[in-house]
């Protein structure tokens, strides 16, 4: 497979580099950053061995295996992710109904998120956002004809999508399904779908939404914490109070790598969801500003690449290529929005930044497949062969 990638008389460095970048700096400054924000909790852990480079070494190794499998997902021609991606999408739900079954299934602070496979864990929902992407893009492909109408098009789709909400509330997971279905939707959007029929759709996804926040005592105190965190800094605002308290300490530059106080003990989940209050206070506006830059390219690159893949009638090529821009750029804004008191507190990690080994090692397979898109491009522009 490798000797037909590069057999073409194409020079190894016909990708986009500033996209590979991109997604190695900010890989790398969250490898910086985690370390810096978990050293203090880390050192003073019985789970950790009370070894203060515990999230570094994971974090390092994670990064490693999501290299190698975006090396090796990067020499895998588009076609074949369109053919794979209906039974993808098959495989994420079943790992959704087996992270619900007792036994199999960790829960952790009473969500059931992950499968133990002893020597490390999964997270279905992370393997799910690339799986939703793949086969929303194929779906709209392979319905393109019929995608206008709502009991053809739309409906299908809808009760898959209400099948993959479901099991992710049970976990309950409501940030992936937020991810998820936003994602989703948007991409049929992209390709074609009925302006009154996503209208209607907004709506719907609106009222699902409040009704879900009004039906779940936790998620309103959540809300209720988000609008006033200083009502109840030691409840309800805690997480959200400290994330402003960091910000406020960063001001412009920073108080300095490994300087925050914040990650000592006061902030929760500093190096998961609340990594970019541990920037902000150490690197200040300048460093959260770089990090918004980064991901703000990822984003424009992946719409760009997908309106070359457009212009080359590679249809599943292009709403991939741009279904992984709104996934990613959409969870980061999420995440942004979380640390800067914008949006309610919900579980969501910075992509390709925080700790966590699925998270991570997806994030690099969807650059992967990215990169491959703009690849073929590039060759087709040249006339060669993908």
């Amino acid at each position: 497979m490798a000797s037909y990638v590069f057999a073409q008389n194409t020079p190894m460095a016909e990708y986009d580099r500033s996209l590979a970048w991109a997604g190695l700096l900010l890989a790398a400054g969250g490898l910086v950053m985690v370390y810096s924000a978990s050293i203090e909790i880390a050192a003073t852990s019985r789970y950790t061995g009370d070894n203060s480079a515990y999230f570094l070494v994971r974090q390092a190794i994670f990064l490693g295996v999501a290299l190698l499998a975006a090396t090796i997902v990067f020499l895998v021609p588009v076609r074949l992710w369109q053919k794979a991606a209906p039974w993808l999408f098959v495989g994420g739900v079943l790992l959704l109904v087996l992270v619900l079954v007792p036994g199999i299934g960790r829960e952790v602070n009473g969500a059931r998120r992950w499968l133990n496979l002893r020597a490390f864990n999964i997270q279905p929902s992370e393997l799910m956002k690339l799986g939703a992407v793949l086969y929303a893009a194929d779906y709209t492909v392979r319905k393109h004809a019929v995608l206008k109408s709502f009991k053809k098009g739309l409906l299908p789709m809808l009760g898959v999508m209400l099948l993959v909400s479901w099991l992710l509330l049970r976990e309950p997971d409501f940030g992936a399904f937020v991810v998820i279905a936003i994602t989703t939707f948007g991409m049929i959007f992209l390709g074609g779908m009925n302006g009154r029929h996503f209208a209607l759709l907004v709506v719907m996804l609106a009222l699902g939404f409040t009704g879900l926040v009004l039906s779940s005592p936790y998620r309103m105190h959540r809300i209720f914490g988000f609008m006033d965190p200083w009502n109840d800094a030691y409840g309800t605002g805690y997480q959200l109070s400290h994330a402003l308290i960091a910000f406020g300490r960063g001001e412009w530059f920073g108080v300095g790598l490994g300087a925050s106080v914040e990650k000592l003990h006061y902030l929760p989940e500093a190096h998961t969801d609340f990594l970019l209050a541990v920037i902000a206070e150490e690197l200040g506006f300048v460093g959260v500003a770089v990090v918004i830059g980064l991901f703000a390219w990822i984003v424009f690159r992946a719409f760009l690449i997908g309106r070359q893949a457009a212009l080359r009638e590679r249809h599943f090529a292009a709403l991939a290529a741009q279904g992984i821009g709104v996934w990613i750029g959409f969870q980061a804004v999420i995440n942004m929005g979380v640390n800067m008191g914008l949006l309610p507190t919900k579980g969501l990690t910075l992509p390709l930044m925080s700790f966590g080994g699925t998270g991570v090692v997806v994030n690099f397979v969807s650059l992967a497949i990215l990169l491959r898109i703009d690849w073929e491009n590039r060759q087709l522009a040249r006339g060669l062969p993908a």
